[in-house]
C-alpha cells in the first residue's frame, strides 16, 4: 500500500502577485519538498505538493489561512507545537495583517525549509516505524 505525505500550501494570489513572505515561503517549500522526496523515496513514501491560490475575498474573510501549510490535513503548527501569529505585510495584502509562525521566542514570517522538513518527518514517523 502506498504511503503518501500530502502537503497543501495556501496563499493569497491577487492579479498574479503574492506577498514577499509567501514568495519566500514558496522557495523554501519547493526546496524542502525536493529534499524530502529524495530522503523518503527509499522508504516507499511519496511526497506530493499542492499549491492552492486564495482570492482576495477569501483572504479578507480569513487572512490567517494565507501562507498556511497542511501536512496530511494537519496544520504544520500542530505538528511543530507552534502557534500562529500575525503582523503587517505589504501592498498586496493591504491593511490586513498576515500569518506568522511562532515557536518559542522566534517569529517566522516566511516558513523556513528546516521547519517544513521537521513537520513532514514528524508526520512520516508512523510510516517509518
Amino acid at each position: 500500500m502506498p504511503k503518501n505525505i500530502e502537503i497543501i500550501w495556501e496563499r493569497l494570489v491577487e492579479n498574479g502577485e503574492t506577498c514577499p513572505r509567501c514568495k519566500e515561503t514558496e522557495l523554501e517549500l519547493e526546496e524542502a519538498v525536493k529534499l524530502l522526496k529524495n530522503l523518503l523515496i527509499p522508504y516507499g513514501i511519496e511526497v506530493k505538493l499542492e499549491k492552492i491560490p486564495l482570492s482576495k475575498s477569501e483572504f479578507i474573510k480569513n487572512p490567517l489561512i494565507s501562507n498556511r501549510i497542511l501536512i496530511n490535513g494537519k496544520p504544520m503548527e500542530e505538528l511543530l507545537k507552534a502557534t500562529v501569529g500575525k503582523s503587517p505585510c505589504c501592498d498586496v495584502c493591504g491593511p490586513t495583517e498576515c500569518r506568522t509562525l511562532e515557536i518559542g521566542d522566534e517569529t517566522y514570517e516566511k516558513v523556513p525549509k528546516e521547519l517544513i522538513i521537521s513537520a513532514v518527518l514528524k508526520e512520516a514517523k508512523d510510516f517509518l516505524l
